[in-house]
């Protein structure tokens, strides 16, 4: 499962949703703490660039499955290329908003890892949520903020979440523009246990 933050977020029966109005003073006070304690740290994130990935500049698309696009490329004095299946996603209501989804194996390693960059201006301390098929996953923290590139979600996908990742229809990103606005994006799982199968 992935790290938990609390969600005071409803199921997300749409993309949108709000704090219950007797949360607002409680989540107001919360997050004025977390920004004082975090102010400096997320400045200095903001000036952050982003770490390379598989996805990254110089990688060569190898192939489409279903919704995913397997990118690969050789990283920097390493023998052999390492890939990733990305895909990249919108808001419905907002076609501006969007996602980078990457999931790749770690270099050095065979751990699952899966990248989500957001947009500038969001609220950090909420973090990225995750729902597949309706479900809770957890909630994880970003860990930089590119000065173009957007906010940064990394985290390694346990074996339990892929596997619901594989048999799923469906996954919901979720990304907090405020302390009390959640915006749900859909993920399209078309094509994902073909794709991730290709990943070295």
């Amino acid at each position: 499962m992935l790290t938990p933050f609390p969600m005071a977020c409803p199921p997300y029966t749409r993309s949108h949703c709000s704090i219950r109005p007797g949360l607002r003073l409680m989540a107001a006070v919360a997050a004025a703490f977390v920004l004082l304690v975090a102010s400096a740290t997320l400045v200095r994130a903001q000036e952050a660039d982003a770490a390379p990935t598989p996805a990254g500049p110089s990688a060569v698309l190898r192939g489409t499955y279903g919704a995913w696009q397997l990118y690969c490329r050789t990283p920097p004095g390493a023998r052999e290329e390492k890939c990733a299946i990305v895909q990249m996603v919108t808001d419905e209501e907002r076609p501006n908003v969007g996602l980078n989804v990457q999931l790749f194996k770690s270099i050095g390693a065979d751990t699952n890892m899966m990248r989500v960059v957001a947009p500038l201006g969001i609220f950090l301390p909420r973090g990225l949520g995750m729902k597949i098929d309706g479900e809770d996953v957890g909630n994880v923290p970003y860990i930089k903020c590119g000065k173009t590139s957007g906010c940064i979600a990394e985290f390694e996908l346990q074996n339990e979440v892929v596997t619901k990742l594989k048999s799923g229809q469906s996954a919901l990103l979720i990304i907090f523009p405020t302390v009390e606005e959640g915006i749900g994006i859909p993920v399209s799982l078309e094509g994902f246990t073909k794709a991730f199968g290709t990943l070295k």
